[in-house]
């Protein structure tokens, strides 16, 4: 028997998080380069952060080290718990879903930052959300499959699959909600853009937001708010 709730699930960086923002302040401070958004939504996973061509040598010396890889991973973490933002509009969205009685909410979320649940619950807080009003935040190491978690979560709340549903910015995103059988509302304006997902990987175009208002309309409407 499904409970009456309805179930989303967030995803962190470029969907709700500005992450290229906080990258690329990261990536200066250490003397690197990650290009621009646009350059940085094409690439491969295995590149986002080496950069591209232009910038791939450079960034590949200061990587090198474990010592200059740990500096870096240092100054990502202070830069998300102290200047990292929402995007516009998802604080007030994320705040309805999370009033809402016949929703469940929360985030997953492979964030590379240093200790990532208080990274985030320091962000979070800082952008006006009360992360103890989340019914779950979960950080994935990379070894665990997203589907997975997905499932685990909807069978905790006994939710009906077609009531479900997961936002991301990454074809992984898609698969992972598609795999474990609920809706999945993908945005363009993260890590990967509209041409790449749909037309490289195939998602539908009518399921991806071209921004963050779209997304919360989107959504909020799905779940009846």
């Amino acid at each position: 028997m499904f409970a009456p709730e309805r179930l989303v699930i967030l995803d962190a960086d470029g969907t709700t998080i500005n992450a290229f923002t906080a990258i690329e302040t990261a990536f200066t401070v250490n003397g690197m380069d990650i290009g621009n958004l646009e350059r940085f939504q094409k690439r491969h996973q295995i590149f986002k952060y080496l950069g591209g061509i232009k910038e791939f040598p450079k960034n590949l010396r200061k990587q090198i080290s474990k010592k200059k890889r740990k500096k870096l991973i240092n100054t990502l973490t202070e830069v998300y718990r102290e200047e990292a933002v929402l995007y516009d509009g998802m604080a007030d969205m994320i705040s309805r879903l999370q009033k809402a009685p016949h929703v469940r909410v929360g985030i997953v979320t492979r964030n590379i930052t240093h200790q990532p649940r208080e990274t985030l619950r320091r962000l979070f807080q800082r952008n006006q959300v009360d992360t103890d009003r989340f019914n779950f935040l979960h950080h994935l190491p990379l070894r665990e499959n997203k589907i997975s978690r997905f499932r685990k979560i909807r069978s905790r709340f006994k939710i009906n699959p077609a009531l479900a549903f997961a936002c991301g910015d990454e074809f992984k995103d898609y698969t992972a909600a598609i795999g474990s059988g609920i809706n999945s509302l993908m945005v363009s304006y993260g890590f990967e853009n509209f041409t790449r997902l749909s037309k490289k990987y195939g998602v539908p175009g009518e399921i991806i937001s071209h921004s963050p208002e779209e997304l919360s309309m989107r959504l909020l409407q799905a779940v009846d708010l």
